[in-house]
Formats: structure tokens, C-alpha cells, sequence
């Protein structure tokens, strides 16, 4: 995928200003990055994403920044200095979009707060990435992922009824949803400067991008506003993890053909007008019957046997596996959500592209995730700033260059 050429992305001439940090701001600027934008990421010389610390790997190249930092630029600068900020009104002068995800305030402090930034480039998109949104008793509180899960009520949801303990999801979906709803919500705003010629605030929070989520299938009781709201019960028993004699397989019974199926599979279909499970109301008042009754019959035989019996008969199945046993899988492995590629200093890397395919366009990956202050004095050199200007910038600790592969470590 990445060897591949074709036409540019749909982004391509689009710039961004990428003045984010962690995971969620900095994952939906590489989605704009992946569809062909120019994003430049923004860090201090001093004060650099938080995630070059995190995640597998050496030091600025780890796992976590690696996978969420691909096709984009450096731009290492001290926004606390006057001359730094300059340099960034400067650029925010030739963007189309600059997005940040620090707490209310820190960008007035800052000096580049909409205001500022709108006035030195109209039609900009500006775009505030909040924890808990820019009002409210939260408001101006720290945040991170299990904070926006136990708040919203997802760890409720995750432990499967309100009277359970509550478990947080093992992975940062808030974030990383917080992130996708961001892109989403850039694009719409590009094509709406693109029919009105103005540009626009676009805010969003990590919390109410859970709740939005969340409510297309998880707050049927709290939808009817006529109806009094109950605890919410576990549905069943069990998950629609089931073990067999060999592994973990998850199957679907939903319609009433899935449910037929999967008594024939079983040598069981006496219980295809069993009146406990011939509709798909009465398989929901008596579900947890019902799993328990697949889970018996599942023991029986193993993973594969049941997966191509089940399919034969056309039943929803698949295999559970980990993670390593996922990215070896055929079915990933010829949808191409892979790719392979060489990082300058990281080496060889397999990282999942955006799951969107663009005919005519496939992503290429330009360049891995830079070093802090990797395309400082090329980025300068573009805005007009001469080279003494740059170097004498880099001498007052306004900016900061990589100028070897040494100065990725700290």
C-alpha cells in the first residue's frame, strides 16, 4: 500500500496546524495527514507531546507516537516567547485548519487563542479539542480516558448492568473516538468554507463525543422522557464469548434463520419450535437460557469444526484471537489495513492505515513520525524567515532543530 502511487489524497493542499498533544488531537490530525493535508505538528523545544514518552520503543519513536504521528512534519517552537508566537501567527497565516486540545484558557494565555488566530487568517477552521467541553463544573478539570469512560456511564455499560462494577474498556475509546469525530467534524467544516468562503470554531469534548456515541445503542432508558427510568439489568448471563473444546468462538442467533441454523449445526432441531426460542422475542425473555444452552452444546466439538459447521448453515461466527494471531489473519490480510514500511530511524515498521480507501488515491505513508524538530528550518524557510533568522531563533531557544539521527534520544 504505501509503495503504491496514484492520485494525491482528497486533502492534498489542505495545511493543518497541529497543536495537540497525546493521542486524541494528535490521531484526527494524521487522519487529515493520511488524506493527503500538509499537517505540521507543533511542539516546544522543551515541552514535547507527552506521548514520545509512552508506548513501545526508544525514546521520541515509541510505539504510541509512531502510530499516531505518520505524514506529518515538525515544527519545534517555544509559543511561550513572543517570537515564537509570531512564527506561529505567521503560519496559522498559510493554514487552512489549526487544532488544539489543551484546557479552556491555556490558548488565551497563549496569545493564539481563535481570536488571535482568526485575525491573522480569516477563513481559518479553528478547531478546540476539550477533556469535558469549555463549560460546566469540569470544565477546567485534568483529563484522560478512564475519567471520560466513568463519567459518561461506559464503564457501566462495559460491566454489563448498573448493579455490576464498573469496568473500563482495555483500550482509550474515548480518545481515539474523540479523535475520529474530530477529522470527521474538519472535513464538513473545509466543505462548508469551500461553499461560503468563511471559515469557522468548531469545538467538540472527549465527553460529549462518548455520550453521542453512546446513545445510538446504549441509553434506550434514559431515550423516553415519558417513561420512568429503571437500574439498568444485565441482559444475560454471559457475553457472546463461548468456549469449545479447542478455543473461544463467537457466534449470532439474532433472526429467526440464524437461530434455525445454528439447531441444525447442533443435531438440535427439536429447539427450532421450542416456543422458549421460536421468535426473537421469546429468545430475549429467555436468554440467559438460552446462551447457556449454546455454551453446553459448543463444548462439544471443536473451534473449527463449529466454525465451518455454523457457516455452512449460514450463522454469523468467527474465531476469537489475540492480537499477534489477528494481523496474521486472511481475511486482514487481503483487506491491505496493513502496510509495511521503512522509518528513517525507527526501522521497519507494520502500522494499520485509515480504514477508508480512496479509489484513485490509496494512502501512501510520505514520511514516518518525525523527530522533535525535525522540518523546523524547512517549515521557517517556507514562511520567509532567512537563514540567519533561523539560526539566530535556534541560538535564543525560540526554536529547536534535529540536525542527526542523535538528537532522537533525550
Amino acid at each position: 500500500m504505501a509503495a503504491k502511487e496514484g492520485r494525491p489524497g482528497p486533502l492534498d493542499g489542505v495545511r493543518v496546524i497541529d497543536f495537540t498533544n497525546v493521542v486524541a488531537g494528535p490521531y484526527a490530525a494524521m487522519i487529515l495527514a493520511d488524506q493527503g493535508a500538509d499537517v505540521i505538528k507543533i511542539e516546544g523545544p522543551r515541552r514535547r507531546d507527552f506521548a514520545r514518552g509512552a508506548g513501545e520503543g526508544a525514546s521520541q519513536l515509541n510505539s504510541v507516537f509512531l502510530n499516531n504521528n505518520r505524514n506529518k512534519r515538525s515544527l519545534s517552537v517555544d509559543a511561550t516567547t513572543d517570537a515564537g508566537r509570531e512564527i506561529l501567527l505567521r503560519l496559522a497565516a498559510t493554514a487552512d485548519v489549526f487544532v488544539q486540545n489543551y484546557r479552556p484558557g491555556v490558548m488565551t494565555r497563549l496569545g493564539i487563542d481563535e481570536p488571535a488566530v482568526r485575525a491573522a487568517s480569516p477563513k481559518i477552521v479553528y478547531v478546540s479539542m476539550s477533556g469535558f467541553g469549555e463549560t460546566g463544573p469540569f470544565a477546567h478539570k485534568p483529563v484522560y480516558d478512564p475519567l471520560i469512560q466513568a463519567l459518561s456511564g461506559l464503564t457501566t455499560v462495559q460491566a454489563g448492568s448498573d448493579d455490576a462494577r464498573p469496568k473500563l474498556i482495555r483500550t482509550i475509546l474515548p480518545d481515539k473516538l474523540t479523535g475520529m469525530t474530530a477529522a470527521q467534524a474538519i472535513s464538513s467544516a473545509l466543505l462548508a468554507r469551500e461553499r461560503t468562503g468563511e471559515g469557522q470554531h468548531v469545538r467538540l469534548s472527549m465527553l460529549d463525543s462518548v455520550v453521542a456515541f453512546m446513545w445510538s445503542s446504549d441509553m434506550g432508558e434514559q431515550t423516553f422522557l415519558d417513561r420512568e427510568v429503571s437500574a439498568q439489568a444485565a441482559a444475560t448471563i454471559i457475553d457472546l464469548i463461548y468456549d469449545t473444546k479447542t478455543g473461544y468462538i463467537t457466534i449470532s442467533t439474532m433472526t429467526n434463520d440464524q437461530w434455525a441454523g445454528f439447531c441444525r449445526a447442533a443435531g438440535r432441531e427439536d429447539l427450532i419450535a421450542d416456543p422458549r426460542f421460536r421468535s426473537a422475542g421469546a429468545r430475549h425473555r429467555n436468554a440467559d437460557e438460552r446462551l447457556d444452552l449454546i455454551q453446553d452444546v459448543l463444548l462439544t466439538r471443536t473451534a473449527d469444526d463449529w466454525l465451518e459447521a455454523l457457516d455452512a448453515e449460514g450463522v454469523p461466527c468467527a474465531p476469537v484471537l489475540t492480537r499477534s494471531q489477528a494481523v496474521e489473519h486472511p481475511q486482514l490480510q487481503a483487506s491491505g489495513i496493513l502496510v509495511e514500511s521503512e522509518h528513517a530511524h525507527a526501522g521497519r515498521l507494520r502500522q494499520a492505515r485509515n480504514a477508508a480507501v480512496f479509489e484513485g488515491a490509496p494512502m501512501r505513508i510520505r514520511h514516518g513520525a518525525p523527530l522533535l524538530g525535525e522540518h523546523t528550518a524547512e517549515v521557517l524557510r517556507e514562511l520567509g524567515y532567512a537563514e540567519s533568522q533561523v539560526e539566530g531563533f535556534v541560538e535564543a531557544g525560540v526554536v529547536s532543530v534535529t540536525r542527526d539521527q542523535a538528537d532522537h534520544d533525550p
